[in-house]
């Protein structure tokens, strides 16, 4: 028999605190009071998932989610005169009584109003008033209230609500006119006739029928919450064309992705730079690309000195003299992390079974940041091979020298007419080394190939970060264009055949042409210049989720926290994903051509990245995007868990940080 209140704290620890609910007197309420006394008989075993359920009159129980983040967002409190609009099954309003001095609740339908009265009763729940009427009215001779709550969406927020809030009270209501924008909105009343508001994100809810807000007749859509309503089929759609996918360490998780080892390039992305399942998968595919089919690059969104230091611990090559330890530049958890370094280990050993250097199987960093690591590479080299080129080069850094530590302030300098030299000083050294490079007496030197793609990057960082301090697309497209251009000089290095796999979040290796970035931004991305460059030789797959928790920094340089993720909004991919019922799956974008026409429409699509703001989510970290445009396959894991950074793990475990990661 299902012990329902131990599944009551599960929902509670899992659904509401894990996903970033955090105020004690909601989760409190929540534990105590029993979801499965406002539920439909059969209907009990499901009360504790995080879903809506239906009821009598067409309606539902909202999702336990959406009820906690309205009640947080309200600000309910201790003595407080609440007014909910909707009474629904009574749940919300018990919740509330739970916290609050006095609860006043409303409802349209006489008979729900009269069940919640009954199941008030008998859970002995005597502060709760109900009513049946017009909730678009509020409750005038109760007024004023604390806060206000409205499980119903109206064209705006109604002036009568407004006006029965006290001085700082809040209203929480969904609006919009198109059942599809519904948002979450946030009044605040300010002054005896002064209000601020805030969008708190997008939204699906019942209409609020009523003299305030829409006509009995209103087309509006049904379903409080209830995401499957917006795209009838779809999640079924996607749970049919979806392939499940095992445990990683289970033959058949990699296997799946066998369909994309013809391609010269597959490229594999992630949803935020910090959790611990898209590392891990990615890992696991990799692997399989490497053993099975011959990829023999590994090219990762990291820079290219400290990717260098990986590689040669990889390849089992001598460590270079001036390098340092490898990602020691914010973020470091996004490269120095236990799921990174497993693979690092993994491909340490595969590369020692493979009897030929040139067999084995290289890493390589694709970005333009650490300018400073790549100017002493570059110096190493040529105090080695050339020591009056070594002076030469010298010269023509000393211009970047005093920011090199911190180059993004580079930009603002080089307005001015002593440092327009820079640029021309910078290009010359990298065409020396180029020429070096094209010798045919050294073609064959790595550690040439090194210093002159060092070289490359100093002069796109140049560039890029003058192109920074002005703002716009330019900065991104140099940015991602160096990238593709360093994949390209590592697959022409390699070998005509060569195949490699390339790690980067999203918003790189999807075509950003059917992205708001192309489409608003005039912004370009690898996958999009992979796509032009290889056709059907490149493989372009997106990682998803739903929930769950991720590293990240609240602001740049910030320390990394461990954060809660937020539920994905009603109206993307996301929520598309998580309503298939599909905990972990691949989804070939291309298999089912009547689901790829349903999913070409743009919605909202997550992406996070170093940097995470739950509380501007929609503002800071949803685009819209055409899902099977921008990718050719999608992976999804329903719920994801953060990376665990290298400190933390050895710091646990007592064992000290080893080479490359450490000295």
């Amino acid at each position: 028999m299902l012990d329902l209140s131990r599944e009551r704290r599960r929902m509670v620890d899992v659904h509401l605190s894990r996903r970033g609910i955090h105020d004690r007197e909601i989760l409190q309420a929540m534990r105590e009071v029993p979801r499965e006394a406002f539920v439909d008989p059969g209907f009990e075993e499901f009360a504790y998932e995080d879903g809506p359920l239906p009821i009598a009159e067409g309606q539902t129980i909202s999702q336990p989610y959406i009820v906690a983040f309205m009640l947080e967002m309200a600000e309910i409190g201790r003595g407080d005169r609440v007014l909910e609009v909707g009474t629904g099954s009574g749940y919300a309003a018990a919740v509330m009584s739970r916290i609050v001095d006095r609860v006043y609740t409303i409802e349209r339908h006489a008979s729900l109003a009269e069940t919640a009265r009954r199941r008030f009763d008998k859970l002995g729940y005597r502060n709760i008033e109900v009513r049946s009427g017009d909730g678009s009215n509020g409750w005038a001779e109760a007024a004023p209230f604390d806060a206000i709550v409205v499980a119903a969406s109206g064209p705006g927020a109604p002036l009568a609500l407004q006006q029965q809030l006290d001085v700082g009270g809040k209203l929480v209501i969904p609006v919009g006119e198109d059942p599809d924008e519904q948002r979450l909105l946030k009044v605040v009343r300010t002054g005896a006739s002064t209000y601020s508001e805030e969008d708190l994100g997008g939204v699906r809810f019942v209409p609020l029928i009523g003299e305030a807000g829409w006509r009995e007749d209103s087309q509006m859509g049904p379903g409080r919450v209830f995401p499957s309503l917006r795209s009838p089929g779809l999640p079924q759609m996607i749970a049919a064309a979806a392939a499940p996918l095992p445990e990683f360490d289970h033959p058949s998780f990699a296997e799946a992705f066998d369909r994309f080892a013809d391609r010269r390039v597959v490229l594999l992305g992630e949803a935020s730079h910090g959790t611990s399942e898209f590392y891990r998968a990615r890992a696991w595919i990799t692997r399989r690309l490497i053993e099975k089919h011959g990829f023999t690059i590994v090219a990762a969104e990291a820079d290219w000195p400290d990717a260098a230091a990986i590689d040669r611990y990889v390849r089992h090559r001598q460590p270079s003299a001036s390098a340092e330890r490898p990602f020691q530049r914010f973020p470091t958890w996004m490269w120095r992390n236990a799921e990174f370094a497993a693979f690092v280990e993994w491909l340490r050993g595969h590369n020692e079974k493979v009897e030929t250097t040139a067999g084995r199987t290289s890493f390589y960093g694709l970005d333009i940041y650490n300018m400073r690591a790549s100017i002493a590479a570059v110096l190493e080299y040529l105090d080695r091979a050339d020591p009056d080129a070594a002076r030469i080069a010298r010269e023509r850094y000393g211009c970047l020298t005093p920011w090199q530590h911190d180059p993004s302030t580079y930009g603002r300098a080089a307005l001015t007419r002593g440092y327009r030299e820079c640029e021309a000083a910078v290009l010359r050294q990298c065409r020396d080394m180029l020429a070096r490079q094209l010798d045919g007496a050294v073609q064959e030197d790595e550690d040439l190939f090194d210093a002159a793609q060092n070289a490359r990057l100093i002069a796109a960082a140049e560039h890029y970060y003058r192109a920074m301090y002005y703002g716009g697309a330019q900065s991104w497209n140099l940015r991602d264009t160096h990238m593709f251009e360093t994949l390209q000089h590592i697959l022409e290095a390699r070998s005509p055949d060569a195949k490699a796999v390339v790690w980067a979040h999203n918003s790189h290796i999807g075509d950003a042409r059917f992205t708001e970035m192309g489409i608003v931004r005039d912004e370009v991305n690898i996958g999009q210049l992979c796509r032009q460059r290889f056709g059907g030789d490149a493989a372009l797959i997106g990682f998803g989720t739903h929930a769950g928790t991720v590293a990240a920094a609240k602001n740049w340089d910030g320390e990394m926290e461990v954060m809660s993720v937020r539920l994905s909004l009603e109206n993307s991919y996301e929520r598309l994903c998580h309503d298939s019922g599909v905990a972990r799956f691949l989804l070939d974008l291309g298999g089912d051509p009547a689901l790829r026409e349903r999913l070409t429409e743009r919605r909202l699509e997550r992406f996070i990245g170093v940097i995470y703001r739950p509380e501007t989510e929609l503002h800071s970290h949803y685009a819209d995007a055409s899902l099977p445009q921008q990718f050719d396959a999608f992976v999804w894991f329903d719920e994801t868990t953060a990376v665990m950074p290298l400190g933390l793990q050895h710091a646990a475990s007592g064992v000290p940080e080893t080479y490359p990661f450490g000295v």
